[in-house]
């Protein structure tokens, strides 16, 4: 889903929220990116949402533009609706997972490393003395 946020306000009207300067936001439906609301859209549309307090910020709100208890409602142009490719899906899924598999991994052979490192026999000046009169 690509949309445009026309306008968030408050239900007393004050504006808390506008993309409209910037490029249209693109939203992978279901993924808790944006706050959960259900809507049927169609390309090229116009939605407006409200959003109670509970799907929204709840009690808390989110200082100090949003006050607690605070139902929102948006407007919102929908630019187009994109069905996700193999790829897309492989690496909105996928990749995140090899990524969180990758740090224990990596932490592991920094671990051994610094273990080997520290348990490696180091040459002591007594035997360095020592080669050097033989040497002689």
């Amino acid at each position: 889903l690509c949309f445009t946020l026309l306008q968030g306000k408050l239900q007393d009207g004050k504006v808390i929220d506008s993309s409209l300067s910037l490029d249209p936001l693109v939203v992978e439906l279901g993924k808790r990116t944006v706050i959960a609301g259900k809507l049927t859209v169609k390309s090229f549309c116009k939605i407006k949402a409200t959003i109670p307090s509970h799907l929204a910020y709840g009690k808390k709100g989110y200082p100090p533009t949003i006050p607690g208890d605070a139902t929102l409602e948006f407007e919102v142009e929908v630019v187009s609706l994109m069905q996700q490719t193999q790829w897309q899906r492989m690496v909105n899924d996928v990749f995140p997972l090899v990524c969180l598999a990758l740090v224990p991994t990596l932490l592991g052979l920094v671990g051994l490393y610094l273990y080997k490192k520290a348990n490696a026999e180091k040459p002591s000046k007594k035997k360095a003395k020592d080669k050097k009169s033989k040497k002689k």
